[in-house]
């Protein structure tokens, strides 16, 4: 790795260029030539194995601005040995009663060793950076020409964008590997009574239809039913015997927490948008009314212009909850906390992947969060993959198996060393589709480590480290899975899943 910056110091008056200087009259250029030798083998070298660091190559000066060249290695990075040679000429100028305005970025280079060809080989591409004007493949390496200032240097943005390639490539190392996923269980083989897509069933007997969006359903009362026979099961047999106590959690989330839970990382081809007015005064939109009135079509184009982004619609369930406990130190009797909600739709832009309702934009799902120390997460995870095989097994009696998987985040972020101690992870629970012959992930159990608490800044009292676990129950998934093995005749459900559903309502029909 090796950095190569040029840059100018701006004074605040000009620097004379005398061998006898004087206070009054300008620096002496030989206390500038004292001060980049002592940067080049004391200063430059702090924190560096011998015979590395950075180094001032080059220096002029020219009016009011000092011109360095500096060059480095990854020990002492050409942006921090910048800033450190800055606080060393501030001294130095003080004297003559001088000070520094500030730092100008002319030109900064950054070349990474980069395999020949990996971004072929590997199907990993770098076309573009932020805060990169231009990217060049040599021989070898990487070559990076930023755009950068003094703000940026302040803000670590060279360092963050040498970390952001090499999260890229554990990203793409991790991208559709096997070790992602590990059979850990199976269910005993069950009898299937059906062979086709349950969602075009439903659609002929009226028990769903499609809505005006995409990847959206109105949903009948029949199917309705199931989906709270589905929420009264987790209630008896899980939740309420458990000791979760129910909450409601936020389905608009905000940048801040999105940061804070990791999904700003890579959530953006994937989220609904949330946009707010940029003014309620009616003035404000006449036009866009006026245009509306006049042609009976809403004006996109001209609502966008109008409109700004605050966040997006709830993605995953559990990150707005930690709000609830941001900044907070939590007494360590309390724990584990166990908490649920069940107040409203998720949303997710699922682009070509759409399918009936098991694979959706819209859609439902009861969400778990426990928290607590270390083993009492795990724990707790252990119990509840206990009490989801009792209802898999003895109410809904469908035929699923359990694999060990890592959770996105940790792929994302290069936490590979977690995931393979199988402290941290996810149980994903799969039922096969008949009609397909596919196996439908349909609910999961992970233990999430210190991800939450960390992000939120949540700490226990004791000083000992917070975990948490959530677990996520997707309705529609849920039903997608019994309907496609037992189909839409009550008489071919369980006797006790029949039960706590009742008798269906046959409300609507159609001439």
């Amino acid at each position: 790795m090796k950095f190569e910056l040029k840059a100018h110091l701006r004074c605040s008056g000009a620097v004379v260029r005398t061998r006898t200087g004087t206070p009054e009259g300008g620096v002496n250029l030989s206390d500038i030539d004292e001060c980049v030798a002592y940067c080049n083998k004391e200063l430059l070298k702090k924190g560096a194995p011998p015979g590395c660091g950075a180094e001032v190559v080059r220096w002029k000066v020219v009016d009011e601005r000092i011109t360095l060249e500096i060059v480095s290695d990854r020990f002492v990075r050409a942006h921090d040995a910048l800033l450190r040679v800055k606080k060393e000429f501030a001294r130095l100028l003080g004297r003559y009663r001088i000070g520094l305005r500030g730092i100008e970025i002319e030109d900064y280079k950054i070349a990474l060793e980069w395999e020949e060809g990996a971004e072929e080989k590997e199907g990993l591409r770098i076309r573009k950076l932020p805060f990169v004007k231009e990217i060049r493949h040599r021989k070898g390496s990487l070559e990076l020409v930023l755009d950068v200032d003094e703000s940026s240097l302040d803000k670590k943005i060279p360092d963050r964008l040498i970390r952001l390639l090499e999260e890229k490539k554990e990203a793409n190392r991790w991208k559709g590997k096997s070790e992602h996923w590990e059979l850990i269980f199976e269910s005993e083989k069950k009898e299937h009574y059906f062979d086709k897509d349950p969602t075009e069933a439903m659609i002929q007997r009226d028990w769903l239809q499609h809505a005006a969006g995409r990847g959206q359903y109105v949903y009948g009362p029949q199917i309705t039913q199931i989906f709270r026979a589905f929420e009264k099961i987790l209630l008896d047999e899980l939740l309420i015997p458990l000791g979760y106590n129910e909450m409601v959690f936020p389905k608009f989330i905000a940048w801040d927490v999105w940061k804070r839970s990791g999904h700003a990382k890579g959530i953006y081809p994937e989220m609904y948008y949330v946009c707010t007015p940029k003014s309620r005064d009616p003035e404000y939109w006449e036009d866009v009314i006026d245009y509306f009135k006049v042609t009976n079509e809403v004006p996109v184009d001209m609502i966008m212009e109008k409109i700004e982004n605050v966040g997006g619609m709830c993605y995953a369930q559990c990150p707005p909850f930690w709000v609830f406990l941001q900044g907070k130190i939590l007494p360590d009797d309390i724990l584990p906390v166990k908490v649920f909600d069940r107040s409203g739709t998720s949303y997710r832009y699922e682009s070509g992947g759409l399918h009936g309702i098991e694979r959706l934009d819209e859609f439902h799902r009861v969400e778990l969060i426990w928290i607590g120390k270390k083993q009492e997460v795990i724990d707790h995870a252990k119990l509840l993959q206990e009490r989801y095989r009792q209802i898999f097994s003895e109410i809904l009696e469908i035929e699923w198996r359990e694999a060990w998987v890592t959770p996105w985040f940790m792929a994302q972020e290069g936490r590979t060393g977690l995931a393979e101690s199988k402290e941290v992870g996810t149980i994903d629970y799969e039922a096969v589709l008949p009609y397909s012959g596919k196996w439908l992930e349909f609910q999961n159990v992970s233990v999430n480590g210190y991800k939450y608490p960390s992000g939120f800044s949540v700490k226990l009292q004791s000083g000992a480290e917070l975990w948490s676990g959530c677990s996520g129950v997707g309705l529609e998934r849920w039903a997608a899975s019994l309907l496609a093995q037992k189909g839409l005749d009550p008489d071919k459900w369980s006797e006790k899943f029949r039960s706590i559903v009742g008798e269906l309502p046959e409300v609507f029909r159609f001439l």
